[in-house]
């Protein structure tokens, strides 16, 4: 509107010249203020080489659907490893290039390749911006999500493939739901990439050409609000579609089973009652007005009282609950008559040298022959422990070829 054109109009009236356009443009009619002629606007939405002819609507709306159900269950798995609200919103569905992909998504970015094993045969990419995999790893290993200098590293890399294993194991176990088949995964592979200088070819072949990219707004917290892009083949696209919709059609053709009869009418409890009704005595009770054994009592409404007739009520025997008595100071296991019942239950039975706390910088550190120093002092007892519970202190003894520990305080 101010007599400027904008990159794509000029990127479309570049595209008109290299087809034979240039006397056109030199000396043919303007295009209006504004706006690029339809011509050079078909020539730009084309020059990407992308076929729309590949995926029609129909089957971008199924393939949506699918993505939608699985991503909804991946967002579940998520929030419960960073303990953070995630929303990942309706997707996406188009075609795309590798150029295209370039173009839209910020670089560097974190690739995650996951291939299917059983019910699917196949392969799909995720991608996510280098930022949020560094948001989502620091939450994951007990951060606030703000640690996110520096590179991407092997830790982070393996934490963020831990991450997707779990959300595509829940995706899969989705699937499985639509198609009635086990649907697995194998683990997942993570790798930082510019793009720019990488061949697409060794990431995955179906990335060499047309591919069908699906994009999710991801929202973590207040941390993360960015795009994901999870990347399929064409042809794997239209299997999982055709396999979702056929298991469907046939779901819906199957002819409904015939209902069973009515079984006859047997004595036995009145039905509920409701609010004000006035209860009826089941026929079957007996004459002195309790039910007969193994005769279900009849249910009364909410806030209904159950009557009895009071003369039965006075004739029952009633009598005070006796207890056996223990003698002072003799415990259950002393008496030994109700210990025996787990005397042949395993417990673990562990002796704790000692401990110390590391940063993880020095645990990836650690190779054959590096000294850890611990909290004990050479001589000082160790600490027995049954399941996990602190329970005695001992020495270090040796016993032929074999360490043992004699116990020499029991911790009360």
């Amino acid at each position: 509107m101010d007599g400027m054109l904008s990159q794509d109009e000029i990127n479309a009236l570049l595209a008109g010249m290299d087809s034979g356009g240039g006397d056109a443009a030199a000396g043919g009619d303007a295009p209006a203020e504004g706006g690029a002629p339809e011509e050079a606007q078909a020539a730009s939405a084309g020059g990407s080489g992308i076929d729309e002819s590949l995926l029609t609507d129909s089957e971008k709306d199924a393939i949506g659907e699918v993505a939608n159900i699985s991503m909804g269950s991946s967002a579940t798995t998520l929030y419960s490893l960073v303990n953070q609200k995630v929303n990942i919103t309706t997707p996406q569905v188009e075609l795309a290039t590798w150029e295209t992909v370039i173009n839209n998504y910020e670089r560097p970015c974190v690739f995650i390749q996951i291939k299917y094993t059983v019910g699917l045969d196949g392969t799909n990419i995720l991608i996510l911006k280098e930022h949020d995999v560094m948001v989502i790893t620091d939450l994951m290993m007990g951060g606030d999500g703000t640690n996110t200098e520096g590179e991407i590293g092997e830790l982070q890399l393996s934490a963020i493939s831990e991450a997707m294993n779990q959300m595509m194991g829940a995706a899969a176990t989705s699937l499985s739901t639509m198609i009635n088949q086990k649907v697995d995964i194998s683990p997942p592979q993570a790798t930082v990439l510019d793009m720019i200088n990488d061949d697409p070819s060794d990431i995955a072949e179906f990335l060499t050409g047309t591919f069908v990219r699906i994009s999710f707004k991801m929202q973590v917290g207040d941390l993360v609000d960015s795009t994901l892009m999870q990347l399929y083949p064409i042809d794997f696209a239209k299997a999982l579609k055709d396999t979702v919709v056929s298991d469907g059609g046939e779901a819906e053709a199957a002819p409904a089973p015939e209902p069973a009869p009515a079984p006859a009418p047997a004595p036995g409890p009145t039905p509920d009652m409701g609010m004000g009704a006035a209860p009826q005595m089941d026929p079957n009770m007996m004459a002195g007005g309790m039910p007969q054994m193994g005769m279900g009592m009849p249910q009364m409404g909410m806030g209904m009282p159950m009557q009895m007739p009071m003369p039965q009520m006075m004739n029952m025997n009633i009598q005070p609950a006796q207890f056996q008595n223990f003698a002072g100071g003799t415990t259950i296991m002393a008496g030994g008559e109700n210990i025996g019942i787990i005397k042949d239950v395993p417990l673990e039975v562990t002796v704790e040298l000692g401990r110390t706390a590391k940063p993880i910088s020095d645990i990836l550190d650690f190779a054959p022959g590096t000294i850890i120093e611990l909290d004990k002092v050479a001589g000082e007892p160790v600490d027995v422990l049954v399941n996990g519970k602190f329970v005695a202190k001992g020495e270090v003894v040796v016993i032929e070829e074999s360490f043992g520990v004699r116990v020499t305080e029991i911790v009360q």
